[in-house]
């Protein structure tokens, strides 16, 4: 009996689009990005295209995108590294009680090393956040909120632009996991008052062990690691640019397909 795979939302197969972009860079492609040289020059050009290919689809600039290794080191990187940026400014760190553990787990972390203060807020029966309740937990010393964009359980979609006005009126950053949530729904920056979106190219028929971060210009994010200075000294480490490539045309061929796709699974 042939399996039929259903859960896409833990995690979805590998277009064959993007398996063959991969294929050719694994195959033609064997320069390091950082690198002086030809080689290292196309492997740039490769990684500077599937940045602008994501920056589109966010309504970001590609200056404003940092790749990763995924949705996890994403969010470790947008909570660590805005709360230490900000460390002396504030120290208190907001989110909800129903987010991913890459968050909650890091915000409990953060809280354990007794630098930063941490304000769970509850959620309603449907899972969705009262921005009402974000506003009251904003205090003097809040420096970050962080807010998943869509559920990867339950599938309630949070008020994002409602908080992230909140945010704004406030002069607190805003956080938002959209791992779930980006090539199945539009999540444009220019419109959304939002600083940082994780999102995870596995979650969009793309490759697994590859993801982003985008910091909107302006946003203090201190680094986690040192070493080589890669995305501009905000995540080093020699990048995957055979992921990285994958990403990019996952994101760019599941916002082009939204629409069809959408309707498609509407009529299921």
């Amino acid at each position: 009996m042939k399996r039929v795979y259903l859960d896409h939302a833990a995690t979805t197969p590998v277009d064959p689009e993007v398996a063959d972009a991969m294929a050719r860079v694994l195959r033609e492609t064997h320069g390091n990005p950082s690198s002086i040289y030809l080689e290292g020059r196309a492997a740039r050009e490769l990684v500077d295209r599937a940045r602008e290919d994501v920056a589109a689809v966010l309504g970001a600039q590609p200056t404003e995108i940092v790749f990763t290794s995924g949705g996890t080191e994403a969010d470790n990187l947008a909570l660590r590294g805005v709360m230490k940026a900000r460390r002396g400014l504030g120290d208190h760190l907001i989110t909800t009680a129903v987010e991913h553990h890459a968050v909650l787990d890091t915000a409990r972390d953060l809280e354990s090393s007794g630098q930063v203060r941490v304000t769970v807020v509850p959620v309603g029966r449907d899972g969705r956040v009262d921005p009402a309740a974000i506003a009251a937990a904003i205090e003097p010393k809040t420096t970050l909120v962080s807010v998943m964009h869509a559920n990867n359980e339950i599938g309630t979609v949070q008020p994002i632009s409602e908080i992230g006005a909140i945010c704004r009126d406030r002069g607190v950053k805003l956080h938002s996991d959209a791992v779930q949530s980006v090539g199945a729904l539009d999540f444009d920056t220019s419109r959304i008052p939002v600083d940082l979106v994780s999102v995870n190219a596995h979650k969009f028929y793309g490759p697994k062990g590859v993801g982003a971060l985008y910091v909107r210009r302006g946003t203090r994010l201190a680094t986690m690691q040192t070493g080589g200075g890669q995305e501009k000294g905000r995540r080093t480490g020699t990048e995957n640019v055979a992921g990285i490539v994958g990403l990019g045309v996952a994101l760019r061929v599941a916002a082009e397909r939204r629409a069809t796709e959408s309707a498609r699974q509407a009529g299921l």
